[in-house]
């Protein structure tokens, strides 16, 4: 068998069975670098070249996690929960409830959504918004896995769709780009018009979601929120004026230096100079917060170490160009497989951007052969390297929401956040993008 389709579905097995992501993603590696040829030493060689790539990400996480855990201190989060229960009022009224769910819902996808375009700090965000509103969303008895759906939606669904942006980088300099070397002339070709078919399937899979999967209700432990944000009953003006103008802080300084690292620190630092976390406990408040995304961490370099091995088997074009061989002339046949190939490719590499130059280069010229139409290679080359985005342990669209989510440990990465997302978007993403290949 092919060393990747090996590595890939040993780590999604293990992880399965709740085996710890890192050791899953160490043992898939080992798993594929023998299978691949590189022998136990060049197996561990090319692990330990790739894990440099995942530390910048890993102490990103692990500022954010500081810096979240100030914003806990400053008594934000009990300042909203405090308003939810006043416009719920004290008989907690159905629909008032309701509505409040909604608009929140709303609201995340929203700053979801604009991290992609308006304010592209892609994930940096989740660690600091999440955390604070876990005791109003507990208190509303909000199931957790609808709110990884809709923040893994807003993160992949803008940037497969529309150019601006991250997008911008995806379909215009990555997308268009390697399929107009791999021979396609892209010119006058409207990528949100090849996009929208697969966009499509993301939105029904959000719908799905939304109205119907996780629409319960889902009961978390309030206490153990407090305990993990090691939150302060009291606050003040001065406090969440802080906590407000540190957030921004963060987010303007990852705006416009592109380094979550120094937006965290600032924000954090900004607590400390205006006395909102002492000096003498911010030590304890930064380990604290370290601790809280150090899993996550620890996954972004295993995954990175991961990523490496399967380059240097070279079994990712083998896979590749062997899915090729297998489709003779029928095109609907070959809509699949390629998709099912990307969707494979992309879950062992965390990245759909790092997806496209490895299919392009094969793909597009049997697409030409089998006579897809251009919009239809756009299309099908997009999806097959969106797919897995949404639903790999290794992801920043599913590794985000669960930073946020998991800070008081009742959040599991691979069965609430995974798993669903898989569910939700890779299976109508694959329909979606088999039908926009064979139609348009």
């Amino acid at each position: 068998m092919n060393a990747v389709v090996i590595a890939v579905l040993l780590m999604l097995l293990l992880s399965l069975v709740r085996t710890n992501v890192v050791i899953a993603l160490i043992v898939g590696a080992l798993a594929g670098g023998l299978a691949g040829g590189l022998g136990v030493t060049g197996t561990i060689d090319a692990f330990n070249e790739g894990i440099g790539g995942g530390a910048g990400v890993a102490l990103s996480y692990a500022l954010l996690g500081g810096f979240a855990v100030a914003i806990s201190q400053s008594g934000l989060p009990h300042l909203l929960a405090d308003r939810v229960v006043i416009v719920l009022g004290g008989q907690h009224d159905p629909k008032r409830v309701r509505w409040v769910r909604n608009l929140l819902l709303l609201v995340i996808l929203l700053v979801a959504i604009s991290s992609q375009n308006i304010m592209p700090i892609h994930i940096a965000f989740i660690p600091l918004l999440i955390p604070p509103l876990l005791l109003v969303m507990s208190q509303m008895k909000l199931d957790r896995r609808l709110i990884a759906c809709v923040l893994t939606f807003g993160l992949v669904t803008p940037y497969m769709f529309l150019p601006v942006g991250f997008g911008g980088i995806f379909l215009n300099e990555i997308l268009l780009k390697n399929i107009a070397g791999a021979g396609l002339d892209t010119a006058g070709i409207n990528v949100i018009e090849a996009m929208g078919i697969p966009a499509i399937g993301m939105i029904s899979g959000l719908l799905v979601a939304v109205f119907i999967s996780y629409r319960g209700k889902r009961e978390y432990d309030l206490s153990r929120i407090e305990r993990s944000e090691h939150i302060e009953a009291n606050y003040s003006g001065k406090s969440i004026a802080v906590a407000l103008v540190s957030i921004l802080l963060a987010f303007v300084t990852q705006l416009y230096t592109d380094s979550m690292v120094l937006g965290a620190m600032l924000g954090f630092l900004l607590f400390s100079v205006t006395g909102v976390v002492r000096w003498n406990e911010s030590d304890g408040l930064l380990v604290d917060g370290m601790k809280m995304m150090a899993t996550i961490g620890f996954i972004m370099i295993a995954a990175a170490g991961f990523a490496q091995v399967l380059r240097e088997t070279g079994d990712i074009a083998a896979l590749v160009s062997g899915s090729a061989e297998l489709i003779g002339q029928n095109r609907p046949l070959a809509a699949l497989l390629m998709l099912v190939v990307g969707l494979l490719v992309t879950m062992g590499i965390g990245s759909s951007f790092s997806t496209i130059p490895i299919i392009a280069a094969i793909y597009v010229p049997l697409a030409l052969q089998l006579g897809f139409s251009p919009l239809a290679i756009v299309a099908l080359v997009g999806t097959a390297a969106a797919l897995g985005d949404a639903g790999s342990p290794a992801s920043d669209s599913t590794l985000g929401p669960t930073a946020g989510l998991n800070v008081d440990g009742q959040h599991n990465h691979i069965w609430d956040t995974v798993v669903p997302t898989f569910i939700h978007y890779n299976l109508p993403l694959l329909v979606a993008g088999w039908v926009a290949a064979v139609t348009l």
